[in-house]
């Protein structure tokens, strides 16, 4: 992404630049087919709109759970968050690439699929979103969404320590940016399958460490839900954690899986 190409068939403007001056450098090649080249305010603007209603479902099931005990499942978590973000990276993907994600920007942005110079704006959207995602369930639920709830802040099980709360973190992350890393960076895979393999693997993600972290796999929708509620377990770990485990999915699909040839039939 970015720098690097990604899938082929991003759209490219056509035509030169006006006589007299230099084009501006382009930065093609995004994740879904999205091109960045002078695209930053949209981009940002669909990662801010992408990342609220991707943690407004999510963790708006999550409250929902606790706070009408019977009307949700504490399963029904994990599908909501991924069949959201199947649905976004479908919708939204050919704009800014639908990161939603600190960690996925930081990791794309460590193997050059993404500029660095664009990656504070992105985060900064993230953020935003998920701020204003935790404020409209405060609102929308009302005062007990804060004081009960806690506006489903992550939070790991009573014993939990520092460490195995990075490692299960980390490794939940890995999973959903490796899997970004194959359908979305890579060309031998089909685009129809991007979305639904990204949802799918955010909801297993989901599935295996909410029981036991809260399951963020995400620094931006860990810290938003802590800064309206005030309450910040762990918060380093949740920050931190995910971003390793991002970069080093990105690592091992670059460098060890991404060069090898397909199976000979």
């Amino acid at each position: 992404m970015g720098g690097v190409s990604g899938r082929p068939g991003a759209r490219r403007s056509e035509g030169g630049p006006p006589a007299g001056k230099a084009a501006p450098p382009a930065v093609t090649g995004g994740l879904y087919g999205s091109e960045l080249g002078g695209n930053l305010v949209r981009s940002a603007a669909a990662e801010l709109i992408g990342t609220y209603l991707l943690v407004l479902v999510g963790t708006g099931v999550a409250v929902a759970a606790t706070l009408a005990k019977g009307s949700y499942d504490g399963l029904a978590v994990a599908p909501a968050f991924g069949l959201v973000l199947a649905a976004l990276a479908t919708g939204l993907g050919h704009i800014s690439g639908c990161h939603l994600n600190p960690a996925v920007t930081l990791s794309l942005a460590s193997v050059k699929k993404f500029p660095l110079a664009y990656v504070p704006a992105y985060i900064a959207a993230q953020v935003l979103g998920v701020i204003l995602a935790s404020l409209t369930i405060w609102a929308g639920y009302g005062a007990r969404a804060r004081s009960e709830a806690h506006l489903a802040v992550t939070n790991p099980t009573a014993g939990l320590t520092i460490l195995r709360t990075g490692l299960i973190e980390a490794a939940i992350t890995f999973l959903l940016v490796l899997v970004i890393m194959a359908v979305a960076t890579d060309d031998r895979v089909p685009a129809a399958a991007a979305g639904l393999a990204v949802g799918f693997a955010l909801f297993a993600a989901v599935a295996v460490g909410g029981p036991i972290t809260g399951g963020a796999v995400n620094p931006a929708r860990a810290i938003g839900p802590m800064l309206v509620a005030g309450r910040f377990p762990m918060w380093g770990v949740y920050l931190l954690a995910p971003v390793i485990g991002g970069v080093l999915a990105a690592l091992v699909y670059s460098r060890v899986l991404a060069p090898a040839d397909k199976p000979s039939t």
